[in-house]
């Protein structure tokens, strides 16, 4: 299929009359964030079983006549794993397009992996192997090779014709409907806004912190986070999550005693040196944000036997479904039931997971319901 080149506003007024004409398109950005925190949008790939286009926002003076005809509602926009390219989206025109179809999303409820990948999905289905020969092109360059726009392009031309299998098999099993919530789910801003105060929540190992400790960590997160949204460059570049555990247990509190600090480097000490001493003197005196509400969740033999029942009632009902586990419930989802933690957000009390399992695990759990086993199968009864 011809690819067209849009990189002049003429060209991008043709497109968004174009656009205004369909049902449905599929989507699929390219991007570099290894020197940003925000990611630098350089191309957007847009198609339909008809054409396929490639547009330039590095060439076009603004985008928001091409945001409009995108964001109609009653336009359907199909993406694969569409979590960065919607950052983008929201980054740049401040809101979130609505009638999303996710095929990463989707794909799991007809039996796929957990979040399987987009090669995968068109080697399975349409037993096409991808070119990932520029997977780590540089999209900022120009001119772009007629390679690179081809490789870009093949992730929105498989997605014209992956979609409509997806969409069909879904129909035929009564199932689209259960991703509706899902794909709700990814308009919202929340999911694409990074709030400073709870970046330490990301932070792997602060589970093994004293009190003190995690409240130094809770400081340096955030002023680590302002700072590289300020400064537009990736937080790891101003303070890593093991150097910012480092600091939380050593608890330097002058230039000289954090310049001693093995893993650190003389830039950040100079850019950055009185902010980390003025946040560790500042952390010692603060009570820190409790972990999990407080709960901590060392969990007894007695309760992991319970989320162990729990889990087999999780399997059964995903082998009856032709489901991969995961996709109907986690461990995780399944200590959120448990523990009651953050009810309203649980997956197993919403849309489909609820009516295939959730209503009955929470039956289990406050004693409605029974599990078996009945002729070597695993059974619910009423008490």
């Amino acid at each position: 299929m011809h690819i067209d080149y849009i990189n002049t506003p003429a060209q991008l007024d043709s497109l968004c009359a174009l656009i205004e004409q369909q049902s449905w398109l599929a989507l699929d950005t390219e991007f570099l964030r290894e020197k940003t925190y925000y990611p630098q949008f350089c191309l957007l790939q847009i198609a339909t079983p008809d054409w396929v286009v490639c547009v330039d926002p590095l060439a076009l003076p603004q985008l928001d006549n091409l945001f409009e005809a995108l964001y109609r509602p009653t336009l359907t926009k199909v993406f694969h794993s569409c979590r960065q390219d919607l950052e983008i989206f929201y980054h740049l025109y401040g809101t979130l397009p609505t009638s999303i179809f996710d095929t990463q999303v989707a794909a799991p409820l007809l039996g796929f992996q957990d979040n399987p990948g987009y090669a995968m999905l068109v080697s399975s289905l349409l037993n096409v192997n991808l070119n990932k020969a520029h997977t780590r092109a540089d999209w900022s360059k120009r001119p772009l090779a007629t390679a690179e726009l081809a490789y870009a392009a093949d992730d929105v031309v498989y997605l014209c014709k992956i979609y409509p299998i997806l969409q069909a098999k879904l129909t035929e099993l009564g199932r689209l409907n259960w991703l509706d919530d899902d794909f709700k789910a990814l308009s919202d801003p929340a999911y694409y806004r990074t709030e400073p105060e709870q970046a330490w929540l990301k932070i792997k190992g602060k589970n093994k912190l004293t009190g003190r400790q995690l409240a130094i960590v809770q400081a340096l997160a955030a002023w680590r986070e302002r700072t590289a949204q300020a400064e537009n460059r990736p937080r790891n570049w101003l303070l890593r999550d093991e150097l910012m555990l480092d600091v939380a247990k050593l608890q330097p509190e002058t230039i000289t005693e954090l310049a001693s600090m093995r893993a650190i480097n003389e830039r950040t000490v100079h850019r950055y040196g009185k902010d980390i001493c003025q946040l560790v003197r500042d952390g010692k005196t603060r009570q820190p944000i409790p972990l999990s509400n407080g709960k901590l969740y060392k969990k007894t033999q007695q309760q992991e036997a319970i989320l162990d029942i729990l889990t087999a009632l999780v399997r059964v009902r995903a082998e009856e479904n032709a489901l991969n586990p995961n996709i109907l419930a986690t461990r995780k989802d399944l200590e959120q039931l448990f523990f009651n933690e953050t009810e309203d957000d649980c997956p197993l009390l919403q849309g489909w997971r609820y009516s295939m399992a959730g209503k009955e695990l929470s039956g289990l759990l406050t004693g409605q319901l029974a599990l078996g086993v009945e002729g070597r199968k695993l059974s619910i009864t009423e008490k």
